[in-house]
């Protein structure tokens, strides 16, 4: 080493090298590489940069002996594109400096930095690769001196060692948690939640594990361009699975759209990961939320040659670019989450059919059982009273034929009901006039007894439709707002003959609520053309 002089001493450096190799945890072996060899060299100031070698900056900055007020003071830490910082980026070989002012590749410091005049630095490679520099300064007693760079060289070495095995640990544990990342998304998914709770599962649990700002998903517009269609960001308050779709922030991120012709599209719309330095300030982005994010990833959900979308992690500006070990995690959650995601629309869709399957078999027994059952006990009771000589025989038989024929209709009404997709919007005027009374009886408490005549579907036409929909609504509003209503009944004849003579379609509704303190009950009827305008009858 320096055989011309005293010998190195060794216990403090085998402390040191010792000491740099105890935690695997790469942020605390940093700060301990950094604060050993300040101590062993005697340098009041020390720091350990960690180098981007494609781009030639330091991303990464641990310090000592700087106090939190010198810090502060600092403002930003240099990025190593000039000065002393720069040159040993450039060319990375051991650097000693008696007097940093007086180097012609200084560039000085920046206001309210400490003066600082010796210098040295040595690199730190990994592996062969380059990793970072250690810089130390102001050495106490004087410049640094031959034996220090050696010490300085030896603890670089051994510290490569060290942050080698603590890097290999932090890729084995981000793995392990991106597994349990994607595992956990993938039993989520396939309990069954909706399709929105589905994007929205996985974009919350991509920004935990990616450590990002936000996580959004993408999905392709009619239109040729993608837009935002779920969101998670860190400002986000933890909200229960079934609160899900009331959840309000980020109303600045959904439905931001990225417009055809993006130079990015191509490549998203293609299943291609982009890797994003700056969101900022890169011209692929379009956005107008891109400058507020910095390093960013989207990457395709894209599962059996399907496409669902894109998933995009954006960091904050100025916060740390991806590493190519996260980059590829991400990437391999993607293709995960996308699987999920295409496993849990099969198991609901399986779900569906066997409701349809299981609605169809209900359906059929209730019309070739109940119905005919009901029809035949109908005609034995015409025929008994036919037969009966007694007037209030006759009358109580009238009265339950008449109450048959309503149950029948009932049962019939029930059944188109169960033939209707549960989650789909109806396209019939029947069906819209049952979602109408079903979803008013959640209001009222009561269930209103929907009652059709005619061939309503075909014979209602569309701007007749809208008019007795809306009057339906009007009477059922104010069916809720009359006390003691036990029964609704509504019913919609298409066969009906209006006062000028022509055929007609007529809706009434009837409840049996109290009027003006009288229990008088209430029926209101509208009636229209087949083809003009509704008016109240």
């Amino acid at each position: 080493m320096n055989p011309a002089g005293p010998p190195l001493p060794l216990d403090p450096l085998l402390d040191a090298v010792l000491g740099v190799g105890t935690d695997l945890e790469l942020h605390t072996t940093l700060q301990h590489l950094v604060d050993s060899a300040a101590e062993l060299t005697g340098a009041r100031y020390g720091a350990l940069g960690v180098i981007d070698p494609a781009h030639g900056k330091v991303t990464d900055l641990f310090t000592t002996g700087l106090t939190e007020a010198e810090r502060s003071r600092i403002g930003r830490l240099p990025d190593g594109h000039a000065g002393i910082i720069g040159a040993l980026i450039t060319d990375p070989r051991p650097l000693r400096i008696d007097d940093l002012t007086a180097d012609p590749r200084s560039c000085g410091v920046p206001p309210g930095h400490p003066e600082m005049h010796s210098f040295l630095g040595v690199p730190i490679h990994v592996h062969e690769e380059a990793f970072g520099n250690l810089y130390l300064t102001e050495k106490r007693g004087g410049p640094f001196t031959e034996d220090d760079l050696q010490l300085l060289r030896v603890l670089a070495s051994q510290a490569g060692i060290a942050i080698g095995n603590a890097r290999l640990y932090e890729a084995a544990r981000q793995r392990e948690r991106w597994i349990d990342g994607a595992a956990a998304v993938t039993t989520a998914l396939l309990t069954g939640e909706p399709a929105a709770d589905a994007l929205t599962t996985v974009a919350e649990r991509a920004r935990i594990l990616a450590d990002a700002t936000a996580a959004v998903i993408l999905q392709p517009t009619d239109q040729g361009g993608m837009r935002i269609v779920a969101a998670a960001t860190e400002d986000d308050a933890p909200r229960p699975a079934h609160a899900r779709s009331l959840r309000s922030p980020q109303s600045d991120l959904i439905g931001t759209t990225i417009e055809p012709g993006s130079a990015v599209l191509e490549q998203l719309l293609g299943g291609e990961p982009v890797f994003i330095e700056d969101s900022a300030t890169d011209p692929r982005m379009t956005t107008r939320v891109r400058t507020r994010f910095g390093p960013s990833m989207m990457l395709p959900l894209q599962a059996g040659g399907r496409l669902i979308g894109t998933l995009a992690l954006p960091r904050s500006r100025g916060a740390r670019a991806y590493t190519s070990v996260e980059r590829l995690l991400a990437t391999q959650f993607a293709s995960q989450a996308a699987l999920a995601l295409v496993l849990a629309d099969a198991q609901q869709s399986r779900q569906r059919l066997a409701v349809f399957e299981d609605r169809d078999r209900i359906a059929r027994d209730l019309h070739d059982l109940v119905v005919q059952r009901l029809f035949a006990t109908g005609m034995m009771l015409e025929s008994t009273r036919r037969r009966a000589g007694s007037p209030k025989v006759e009358s109580a038989l009238d009265q339950a034929v008449d109450e048959l024929e309503s149950t029948i209709q009932e049962v019939r009404t029930a059944i188109f009901a169960l033939q209707q997709p549960p989650a789909d919007a109806p396209t019939t005027f029947r069906g819209k006039v049952l979602r109408e009374t079903a979803g008013a009886a959640a209001v009222l408490g009561v269930q209103p007894s929907v009652h059709f005549t005619g061939a309503v579907d075909t014979r209602v036409t569309d701007p007749a439709a809208a008019h007795l929909l809306a009057a339906l609504r009007r009477a059922l509003a104010a069916a809720s707002r009359r006390p003691d209503v036990t029964r609704i009944e509504v019913a919609v004849d298409a066969r009906a003959t209006l006062p000028d003579g022509r055929t007609g379609v007529r809706l009434t509704v009837y409840d049996d609520g109290t009027t003006d303190g009288v229990g008088t009950g209430t029926t209101v009827t509208w009636q229209a053309p087949v083809s003009s305008e509704i008016g109240p009858g």
